[in-house]
């Protein structure tokens, strides 16, 4: 009795979940039409009301939007430019300053109550 063993497991491929992306699944579509915006709200001004030469323009632009489309279309930690900005910015308007009470330190009455940053004067000795 000769029983052939089949396998099973199948190699999947590394583009498999690439569907929703552009050039073959090196490039986000969010992040790119992001950083297409981007690009054309900082280099229109640049090429349009900058008063150089076309080769001082050219360069002035290579500097600055070469990088803003390489860190445009990356993202940053996995998330596109907007993303980011909107997470940076709920953390700013629901973060809570927290202050915990040392266990065994002796805490003076006046200073409990001060608000914080300012202190009480200090009160002057008359000689």
């Amino acid at each position: 009795m000769d029983e052939k063993e089949y396998s099973n497991v199948y190699a999947i491929p590394p583009n498999y979940t690439d569907s929703g992306k552009l050039l073959g699944g090196m490039l986000e579509t969010r992040n790119t039409i992001e950083t297409g915006l981007l690009l054309l709200l900082v280099g229109y001004p640049e090429l349009m009301w900058l008063p150089a030469q076309a080769a001082v323009k050219v360069v002035v632009m290579t500097v600055t939007l070469l990088p803003l489309g390489v860190v445009g279309l990356m993202g940053i930690g996995g998330d596109s430019l907007m993303r980011f900005a909107a997470h940076m910015i709920m953390f700013f308007a629901r973060r809570r300053k927290l202050h915990f009470r040392r266990i065994g330190y002796r805490y003076d009455k006046d200073k409990d109550k001060t608000p914080r940053g300012r202190r009480p004067k200090k009160k002057r000795r008359k000689i």
